[in-house]
C-alpha cells in the first residue's frame, strides 16, 4: 500500500477527469462561434470599432460576473454555480441564433459574458478534488483542455460552414448543442466537491458584497498575485492578438500561413500544461513556474520585437493584398498595415521568430496554472472559488484592455513598440517577483 505521503502527491485522475471532460465540450462552444464573431456582426452593419467593441463585451461582463459567481461557490456549492454559468452561456447562443440586428448580438455576449464563471468554477474544483502537491498539475490540465477546446472548435465551425454553404446560424446552433450537452453532463456526471460543513461556516463568517470580494487587492501577496494574472494577459493577450498584423507586416505572412504558425504554438502549450506542468511544479515548486514564466515570456516578447523585416521565400506582395481583402471585413487601406517589399527575401525573418516563440510558449503554459496555485494557496479554503473569480475577472479584464494598449502603440508608434513594451513589463515583473512571491 502507498504511503499517505506518496498518495497525496498523486493527483486523483478519478476526480478530475468528469470536470475536464466538461470544460472541453463547454468551450467547444465557445471556440466554435468566438472565431466567426467579427464577420457575423459584419452582415449586420458593423465597423472595426464596433466589432472591437463586440469582442470587448464578453470579458467586460465576465470580469462584473467572475468574482460574483466565485464567491457565491463558495457559499452555495461549485455544481449549481457552474450550472448556472453554463445555462446563460446556452442562451446567449440561442439569442444569436435568432439574432437579426446588431444590438440583438451584444446582448447574446453580455448574457454570456455576465454568467461566465465556468473557467473559475471548474478551476475551484479542481482545488477541492486536489492538494497543494497537485494543484498546479490539476490546473494545468484544466490549461490543457482549455487549449484542446480552443484548437478543436474551429475545426469543427470549418465543417458545419462547409456542410451548409457558409450559415452563420447553423454555427450558432452548433455551439449551442455542444453547450446542452455540457449541461447534461455536469448535472449528472460531476458531484458538488464543496465540503457543505465548510460551505455553511463561510455563510456564517462572511457577508455577500461587492465591496468585499474586490476588497481582495488590498491583501498584500494576493493583491500582487491577481495583478500578476492581470498584467502577463496584457501582455500574453497582446501578443496573440496582434501576433498575425505583425507576422504579415515583418515577413508577409498571410493568415493561412500564421494560422499554422498559431497551431503549432497552442498544441505546444497543451502538451507542455498536460505533462510538464505538474512534474515541474512537484520538483521545483509554483513559485519556480511563476518565475520561470515571466522571464521566458518576457525575454521571448523583447526577441520577437526586434524580427527582421524579412519576407519569406514565397511572398509575393500582390498576392497577399488579394488574400487579405478576400478574407478580412477591411480593405488593404482602412488595415494600414505596411507590408515588405519584395527585394530581400530570405530565412532569416522566420528563423528568428520561430526562435524566439519557443520560451513564448513555455511562458505561456506554465504562467496562468502557477499564478493560480499560488492563489489558492495564499487563501483560506472556503475563500477559493472566490479567489479564483477574482483571478478569471483580471485575466479577463487583461483581455479587454490588450488590443486597446497593443493596437495604440502598434498604430502610432511601429509593430515591433507593443511587444518590445509587454516584454520589458514582465521582465520588471519577474524582478518584483523575485522579493514578492515568497
Amino acid at each position: 500500500m502507498p504511503e499517505p505521503q506518496e498518495a497525496s502527491e498523486r493527483l486523483d485522475f478519478k476526480k478530475i477527469i468528469p470536470v475536464l471532460v466538461i470544460l472541453f465540450v463547454d468551450l467547444l462552444g465557445l471556440s466554435i462561434m468566438i472565431p466567426l464573431l467579427p464577420f457575423y456582426a459584419a452582415r449586420f452593419g458593423a465597423d472595426a470599432l464596433v466589432v472591437g467593441l463586440l469582442s470587448a463585451a464578453y470579458p467586460i461582463m465576465q470580469f462584473i460576473g467572475a468574482p460574483l459567481l466565485g464567491r457565491l461557490s463558495d457559499r452555495v456549492g461549485r455544481r449549481p454555480v457552474l450550472l448556472l454559468s453554463q445555462l446563460g452561456t446556452l442562451i446567449g447562443f440561442i439569442i444569436m441564433t435568432f439574432a437579426t440586428t446588431l444590438w440583438v448580438l451584444f446582448l447574446s455576449r453580455i448574457i454570456d459574458g455576465i454568467s461566465g464563471a465556468n473557467i473559475s468554477t471548474a478551476q475551484a474544483v479542481i482545488s477541492d478534488s486536489t492538494t497543494e502537491k497537485t494543484r498546479a498539475q490539476g490546473l494545468g490540465l484544466v490549461g490543457a483542455a482549455f487549449g484542446m477546446g480552443f484548437i478543436t472548435g474551429p475545426i469543427i465551425a470549418f465543417v458545419v460552414l462547409a456542410l451548409t454553404g457558409g450559415n452563420y446560424q447553423a454555427v450558432a446552433i452548433a455551439a449551442a448543442v455542444f453547450s446542452f450537452l455540457s449541461i447534461l453532463l455536469t448535472w449528472f456526471w460531476l458531484p458538488e466537491t464543496l465540503d457543505p460543513e465548510k460551505a455553511a461556516t463561510y455563510r456564517e463568517k462572511r457577508k455577500f458584497s461587492l465591496g468585499s470580494v474586490f476588497g481582495a487587492l488590498n491583501r498584500p501577496v494576493l493583491g500582487f498575485l491577481l495583478i500578476l494574472m492581470f498584467a502577463q494577459q496584457l501582455a500574453f493577450g497582446g501578443y496573440e492578438q496582434l501576433f498575425s498584423l505583425f507576422t504579415l507586416n515583418r515577413l508577409g505572412l498571410d493568415a493561412t500561413n500564421t494560422a499554422f504558425v498559431l497551431v503549432l504554438a497552442g498544441l505546444s502549450i497543451v502538451v507542455m500544461q498536460g505533462v510538464f506542468v505538474g512534474r515541474w511544479s512537484k520538483q521545483k515548486g509554483d513559485r519556480w513556474l511563476v518565475l520561470m514564466g515571466l522571464l521566458m515570456l518576457g525575454l521571448s516578447l523583447s526577441l520577437t520585437a526586434f524580427t527582421p523585416q524579412i519576407p519569406v521565400p514565397w511572398y509575393e506582395k500582390a498576392q497577399v493584398i488579394k488574400s487579405i481583402r478576400g478574407h478580412m471585413l477591411l480593405s488593404q487601406q482602412d488595415v494600414n498595415v505596411e507590408l515588405p517589399g519584395e527585394t530581400h527575401k530570405g530565412w532569416l525573418g522566420i528563423a528568428w521568430l520561430l526562435v524566439a516563440s519557443i520560451p513564448a510558449t513555455l511562458g505561456g503554459a506554465v504562467l496562468h496554472p502557477g499564478i493560480n496555485s499560488l492563489i489558492t494557496k495564499a487563501v483560506e479554503k472556503d475563500e477559493t472559488g472566490q479567489a479564483l473569480g477574482m483571478s478569471a475577472s483580471m485575466y479577463s479584464a487583461g483581455n479587454a484592455i490588450a488590443p486597446l494598449f497593443y493596437g495604440s502603440l502598434f498604430s502610432w508608434l511601429g509593430p515591433p513598440v507593443p511587444f518590445l513594451a509587454g516584454g520589458v513589463l514582465l521582465l520588471v515583473l519577474w524582478l518584483a517577483s523575485l522579493r514578492t512571491v515568497k
